[in-house]
């Protein structure tokens, strides 16, 4: 089964892209759902997430994700450590996902596959591209919060263009080429590069 990883900055649409995968029955694991949920299930991740930023980690044993977010977003120290806790677990839980699948491929999508090290388990690298102008006003609707705060977030990513030179393919989701197509495209490429 081959292994393809799929990336992008701070609202580029790589949900997007991977809910037209999922339309053509591939797989997708989703890296930030996982770790959301593994925060909230994993009895050594949440300890150690206690012992590293404090009791008020969890609200009713549930992950206090606004308050987290609060210590680590403008603190890269900080920021780095929930990365280390986290990155290692969601990596393993992916792991065991794939294990489980049946299909010439699956898709795994992460931001942050070349920070973290993880693109060097996947065959392949997508990336999803689309100008930062269209990437902050995305963001803005879908999270509510100001261009500064999306600015914020990008500043802390890699380079867009940095990213998707390490890419094998690079689909743009600029509202002016068609993602269907692009994705159609390369599905039709991964099945035989699968076979």
């Amino acid at each position: 089964m081959l292994k393809v990883g799929i990336t992008g900055g701070i609202g580029a649409g790589k949900s997007t892209v991977c809910r037209v995968f999922e339309t053509l029955g591939i797989p997708v694991f989703y890296a930030d759902d996982a770790a959301k949920f593994l925060m909230n299930t994993d009895a050594g991740l949440r300890q150690q997430l206690i012992q590293a930023f404090g009791e008020k980690t969890y609200d009713n044993k549930r992950l206090n994700r606004a308050w987290l977010a609060r210590q680590v977003f403008g603190n890269p120290e900080k920021l780095a450590q929930l990365n280390a806790l986290t990155h290692p677990a969601v990596i393993r839980y992916g792991e065991a996902w794939i294990d489980r699948q049946q299909t010439p491929y699956v898709l795994k999508e992460a931001a942050l596959f070349f920070e973290s090290g993880s693109y060097k388990s996947m065959d392949l690298m997508i990336g999803v591209s689309a100008p930062l102008p269209l990437r902050i006003r995305r963001t803005m609707q879908r999270e509510h919060i100001s261009e500064a705060q999306v600015l914020e977030r990008v500043s802390k990513q890699m380079d867009d263009a940095a990213k998707m030179s390490r890419c094998d393919y690079v689909i743009l989701n600029d509202d002016l080429h068609s993602v269907i197509d692009q994705v159609l495209d390369l599905h039709r490429e991964l099945l035989g590069k699968a076979g």
